[in-house]
């Protein structure tokens, strides 16, 4: 028995969106990435507590001097290039059968654009700039890249990169790795959630603590889980245990 579509269901038609430019060259990278790198996900919890007492302390000092806000991802880009600073080999690149380590440490900071797609500026020398530098640089760029002012000088010689969704509140992010990197670090959503904490004397008890995950997205070729995983920890150390008020 033969039934007669709904009202309006005969007028109904599929919409088809050309893929602009951009998009053609982001899905074309990233194809060519996961066929040319073995992605391997590692995820590391990340307790935000001490970065939260930074915000709350110099915050609106900060934006008043700055014009803009104290973000984690200025937390997470500087214990990143600290880590990065003592696990050379996830500052590289593969170049046919060798891994090439990068003396600088040239910070790709995904930005996503008003008319979509992203673009990945980079702050150059990285490892030179402070916190305060760094909060700066990361809003320059993404200011730039927003404002289609970004010159090939400003979006080439990256060696790592860093994509942030947390602010949308996302748990889990496993990105693809910018090529020819050998890794990318994800820093989801930052939330208040009950954990179990230690005392100096090993007593345990509850607390409630500002908690993300951060993930990294590896090339299994340049390096193996072990050695990410230790960058992880390290970088998790960082976050909670860099004296950040001296550097405001």
């Amino acid at each position: 028995m033969n039934e007669s579509p709904g009202v309006g269901e005969a007028e109904r038609e599929d919409e088809v969106i050309a893929f602009t430019k951009v998009r053609r060259l982001i899905a074309e990278r990233m194809v060519q990435s996961k066929a040319t790198s073995p992605h391997v996900l590692m995820v590391r919890e990340i307790d935000y507590e001490a970065v939260e007492g930074v915000r709350r302390e110099h915050g609106e000092r900060f934006k008043a001097t700055e014009g803009f806000g104290l973000t984690y991802l200025t937390f997470n880009a500087c214990a990143t290039v600290q880590a990065l600073g003592e696990y050379p080999s996830l500052n590289a690149s593969v170049r046919l059968d060798t891994l090439v380590l990068h003396r600088s440490i040239n910070l790709g900071i995904a930005v996503d654009l008003p008319r979509g797609g992203l673009v990945v500026p980079v702050l150059a020398n990285a490892q030179d700039l402070t916190l305060r530098e760094m909060a700066r640089g990361i809003r320059d760029v993404a200011e730039r890249a927003r404002a289609a002012k970004l010159g090939m000088d400003d979006i080439t010689g990256g060696t790592f990169t860093i994509t942030n969704t947390g602010p949308f509140g996302t748990l889990l992010t496993g990105a693809i790795i910018n090529q020819p990197e050998v890794a990318i670090l994800a820093t989801d959503g930052v939330a208040r959630r009950p954990v179990v904490v230690k005392s100096p004397d090993g007593e345990e008890s509850l607390a409630i603590r500002s908690i993300g995950l951060a993930s990294i997205n590896f090339d299994h070729r340049a390096v193996d889980g072990a050695y990410v995983a230790r960058f992880l920890a390290r970088l998790a150390e960082i976050m909670s245990g860099r004296d950040w008020d001296d550097e405001l």
